[in-house]
């Protein structure tokens, strides 16, 4: 399995679900972002760490970080391995510190669970597969670079009501139409400058 390296893009209000925040990754040294939808309260720490703020009480993942160190145990990279239908499937490989042997133990994870614990380990790195960058990461300005590519092929959005456009990015989204989705989400972006 080919991986691809990532990083932490930004965070940001997801327009295709309410009350839903849109985690942003990026091919290391590459154009490629992967979009990924999370829920508030893992928004919220992974916004905190990457802040570099702390909270008067720790959140779960920092209990979690700090009880796995107090036992020597390390996160040693995230895998983001398999996407279906627009769910993303994670697993974390830790290794733990003997004097004798060092063991690596893989877990299963949520993705947005995945990258808060791997902002907890400073060195622990984000890896996908060329297949889901290929399928689902997306080319910010493509359509400005590719000046050769019909432009009367792009919908007219002018009379769709916002409303309506959300629908459509969901719905162009869960058929993993991201060429659609894209171009709703850039009149969204349009209308609310």
């Amino acid at each position: 399995m080919e991986t691809v390296k990532l990083n932490i893009f930004g965070l940001s209000i997801s327009q295709a679900q309410v009350g839903a925040y849109a985690l942003v990754l990026v091919e290391d040294g590459g154009e490629r972002r992967l979009p990924i939808i999370i829920g508030q309260m893992e928004a919220q720490s992974i916004a905190l760490q990457l802040e570099s703020l702390n909270p008067p009480r720790p959140l779960t993942h920092d209990t979690f970080a700090n009880f796995a160190e107090s036992f020597g145990i390390t996160l040693r990279r995230v895998v983001i391995y398999k996407m279906e239908a627009g769910v993303f499937y994670s697993r974390m490989h830790f290794i733990k510190n003997d004097d004798e042997e060092m063991e690596e133990h893989v877990i299963e994870s949520r993705t947005s669970d995945a990258v808060a614990m791997a902002l907890r380990f400073p060195t622990c790195p984000i890896y996908t597969t060329e297949d889901i960058l290929q399928r689902a990461g997306l080319v910010l300005g493509d359509a400005d670079k590719e000046e050769t590519k019909d432009t009367k092929d792009k919908p007219d959005f002018g009379m769709i009501p916002e409303e309506k456009l959300v629908f459509m990015m969901n719905e162009a989204i869960d058929a993993e139409d991201y060429e659609l989705a894209s171009l709703v989400r850039d009149e969204l972006n349009k209308r609310n400058k």
